[in-house]
Order: C-alpha cells, then structure tokens, then sequence
C-alpha cells in the first residue's frame, strides 16, 4: 500500500512539474517569434536535433544501447511515424498556432486531443460513440466556441490560420499521446523522445535545407541565445515528465493534472504580455477542461464497472 501511495504521487508530481514546464514554454516561444526574425521551421530544427541529440548522448553514456532499435525494422518502422507524424507534428503545429495566434489559445486547443481519439476510434470500429463521449464532445465545442467568440456569433477573435493550426495541435498531440505507447513501453521513455526529436529534426531540416538558412547568425545575438536555449532544456524536460507520469497515474489523473499546463501558460503570459481575455472567454475556458476532464473520468468509470461485471 505504501509502495502503490508512492508510486502513485510520484506520477502525480511528474505530470504538474512536467504541465508547468510545457506551459511555460508556450510564452517563451511566443515572445521568440514576436521579437526575432526566427521562422516557425529553423526554430523547430534547432530545437529538435539539439535536444534529441543531449537526450541520446546522456544514454549513451549511461550505458544503453541506443542504436539497438535500428536493428529491428518493425520497431523503426513505428519510431518514424512516431517522430514525423506525432513528434514533429506536435511541436511544428502547436508553435505554428502560436505564431497565428498566443500561446495561451495554441496551449488550450492542443486539449482538443481526446476529441479526436474519440472520433477517430468511433469511424474506425463503425461505431456512434456513447452518451458520455458526446455529452463530453458537445460540452468541449460549447468551451472552445466561447474561448474563440466570447459569446459573439458574429466574431471570431481568432484568425482562419490560428484555428486551422490550433486544430492541427489537437489531433497531432492525440497521435502523439497514443500511439507510441507499445514504442515506450520496449525501449523506454527516453530511447524514443531521444530518437523522436532527432528523427523529426533532421526530417524538417531536409525539407527546409536548414543549412542554406541566413538566420543561424541570430542565434549569436543576446538574450535571444539563452531563451533559445531554455526553452529547448525545459521543454524537453516537461516532454519526459508528461511521458514518464503515464506509467504511474491513471488517465483521469494525467486528463485533471494536465489542465495545469495552459492555466501556466495563460497567467505567465497575463504578467508577461499583459492579454487579458473576455469574461466569456475565461468561461469557456473553464468548461472546455471541466469537459475534457468528463472524458476521461466517465471513460475510466464505466472501464471499472464493465471489469466489475
């Protein structure tokens, strides 16, 4: 009991420290993009490879053998979509919709994730999801429609881009949390985030040919260096953090402890930048993460009750 009690706070404190942490990269990348001529790709491939690169080197020095999942096409096969689809595709769309938008809105429609599990799920089992999962759905679409009007139907406080990159956000973070499960649970945590950001930094340093690039000399300019740098040590923090909580808490622990993630990013960026929401929008808010949140603890009560029965 004492050893489950332990177990069980330790997920718990990795899940808030590593929700703070992401939270609070939110307005260190905004104030990056706002102030610098830095572009969405070159800031993403520094970051990527730079931390994919510290992660793998710690390993390797630790003793693991970190080239060993190259040996086996199958696992790689997964580590490449996992790195490009989930890895890459979390990180480029959430600093994508900050750049359209702040990071307070890109940090709250990445919780758009369970939403997209669910429907994803439903269409390819043909099935029309459960009361709860609608009740869940309707509820976070009635959150997310005054979070982007402020209870006006005929304005929409964000542009086209900003919501089309904050709905990208959803549905890469919903790849990103599920699908490398199997992955982790192999080789670890930190053997597939390692290799994920490098994989996903070198893909996007293809595609843009980074090395052709006139803005690696703002990368010598001070304070822009050192936010880079912090930015790139926190977040890949709070990457592992959030990963490694799951194998210690349940579903609607993470889904709870999580919402601490956007409410840091929101009052870093109130003291930082001075945004301040509509009324109706902090309304929305509140019942976009109460319903997220309903997702997840409905889901796990009637897991329950069906292994009851």
């Amino acid at each position: 009991m004492i050893k489950n009690d332990f177990t069980r706070s330790k997920g718990i404190l990795l899940i808030i420290l590593g929700s703070i942490l992401w939270g609070a990269t939110g307005p260190m990348m905004e104030w990056i993009l706002n102030n610098t001529n830095l572009s969405v790709s070159f800031f993403l491939t520094v970051r990527l490879i730079t931390a994919g690169l510290c992660i793998l080197f710690f390993l390797a020095i630790t003793g693991k053998q970190i080239f060993l999942i190259w040996t086996d096409i199958s696992w790689l096969k997964q580590l490449v979509v996992f790195s490009v689809l989930g890895m890459l595709g979390v990180q480029y769309t959430f600093v994508a919709a900050i750049e359209a938008s702040n990071a307070s809105i890109a940090t709250l429609l990445q919780f758009l994730g369970p939403v997209y599990i669910i429907l994803f799920l439903s269409w390819k089992n043909k099935i029309f999801p459960p009361k709860y999962q609608i009740i869940g759905i309707i509820g976070t679409l009635i959150g997310l429609f005054l979070l982007l009007t402020n209870a006006n139907v005929k304005v929409l406080l964000i542009s086209k881009e900003a919501l089309l990159w904050g709905l990208a956000v959803g549905v890469a973070f919903s790849i990103y949390t599920v699908y490398p499960a199997r992955l982790m649970k192999e080789w670890g945590v930190l053997l597939i985030v390692g290799w994920g950001m490098l994989v996903g930094g070198v893909v996007l340093a293809g595609v843009t040919q980074v090395w052709k690039s006139d803005e690696w000399t703002h990368l010598t300019v001070f304070p822009i260096n050192l936010i880079v740098v912090i930015i790139i040590l926190i977040g890949t923090i709070a990457f592992i953090l959030f990963l490694s909580s799951m194998k210690y808490i349940t579903a609607v622990e993470t889904s709870i402890l999580s919402s601490i993630e956007p409410l840091t990013a929101m009052i870093i960026s109130v003291f930082w930048f001075g945004q301040i929401l509509g009324s109706w929008q902090y309304i929305g808010v509140i019942i976009m993460l109460l319903f997220v949140t309903w997702l997840s603890i409905a889901g796990e009560i009637k897991w329950m009750r069906k292994s009851k029965g």
